[in-house]
């Protein structure tokens, strides 16, 4: 069996031809894609707990809320994507507003 070189993009085997029904194109958004779903969950989960490490101590003790126990319970969450999107959602949607108003000043919306 002689071996044969092949070009730089050329298909290595046969399977199907799936680059080559697809195109450049095709191939720039299934990559692009692919990023968004790898690269999205993990950017909300980097965000929530650079957002909880930045709030104050003091303002967390106003809003009678954890914040050992909240970043704790987001860098668990990078373990598993899943659990990771749920409480980085959470923190984001219902604790940050709340840090967020004790930061301000305002502690009466415990």
């Amino acid at each position: 069996m002689a071996r044969r070189w092949r070009r730089c993009g050329e298909e290595v085997s046969g399977g199907g031809g799936y680059g080559r029904r697809m195109g450049g194109v095709g191939r720039l958004l299934v990559a692009i894609a692919v990023t968004a779903v790898v690269a999205l969950p993990l950017a909300l989960s980097m965000w929530a707990l650079l957002d909880a490490a930045r709030r104050p101590g003091w303002a967390w003790a106003l809003a009678g809320r954890n914040q050992a126990g909240w970043i704790a319970a987001i860098l668990l969450g990078f373990l598993t994507v899943c659990a990771g999107v749920v409480v980085s959602t959470w923190y984001l949607w219902r604790i940050r507003p709340v840090i967020a108003r004790a930061e301000d000043g305002d502690v009466s919306g415990r």
